[in-house]
């Protein structure tokens, strides 16, 4: 599971933090780097560009955006013994702060740091978690990602699917070459997620961040173009 840019940590924790043809940015192509004896030419992701963020739907879910009818699921998951240690989840039930946290979400566009979607039931439309695709080092075209689902819905596919949905629309983002994941080693339902849609483990990052007052390893996990069948 993981979330947000300014999260302390994130459960499969997508670092800064789960189809159709949607509107998304353009990207330009950077500019020509001189390599030897010719030009070499790569797209990069365009920072200068107000990011929107689409609405991304399957038969069970759509990724769309936070609303301040979405603050009882916050309130419901700052219960939880780990998303708010782990991401900026407020960890009182307090409306204020699930207010806050939803309005943060809405600011990630003009901050250009990623895309926050609320997972949510395609019938009910009903918010049930969190996924986000996020933009810590755009100029080399790698973006991570970061998901969690509340508890009570836990068990039925659903971040999966957020991840699978999510990770075909960003590796179609101009620009974008790389996704990756930061996942805690004993997380093992996130990372089995994560290797289901078809992530690949690349090794363990020994001491990667702080979680709560700990420093915690992470597993790296990255998505490339030619990974998707």
């Amino acid at each position: 599971m993981p979330g947000e840019p300014e999260a302390k940590g994130l459960p499969a924790t997508g670092k800064p933090w789960s189809t159709g043809t949607p509107t998304c940015s353009s990207f330009p192509p950077f500019k020509p780097a001189r390599g030897v004896g010719e030009f070499v030419r790569w797209q990069t992701i365009d920072v200068s560009v107000p990011l929107r963020l689409p609405r991304l739907k399957d038969t069970q879910l759509v990724l769309r955006a936070f609303a301040d009818g979405d603050a009882q699921l916050i309130q419901d998951v700052s219960k939880d013994p780990f998303i708010p240690l782990i991401t900026s989840v407020p960890d009182v039930p307090d409306i204020e702060a699930a207010h806050a946290f939803i309005h943060r979400q809405q600011a990630r566009l003009d901050d250009h740091a990623g895309y926050s979607f609320a997972i949510a039931d395609s019938a009910s439309n009903e918010a049930i978690g969190q996924i986000g695709l996020w933009l810590p080092d755009p100029m080399q075209g790698r973006v991570s990602i970061g998901y969690w689902v509340a508890a009570r819905h836990r068990g039925r596919g659903i971040a999966k699917h957020a991840l699978a949905l999510i990770s075909t629309w960003g590796l179609g983002l101009p620009g974008v070459h790389r996704l990756e994941l930061y996942v805690e080693p004993w997380n093992q339902a996130s990372w089995r997620i994560a290797e289901r849609v078809g992530y690949q483990r690349e090794g363990l990052l020994r001491s990667w961040q702080t979680v709560g007052q700990e420093r915690r390893d992470m597993y790296m996990y990255s998505l490339l173009p030619r990974d998707r069948p």
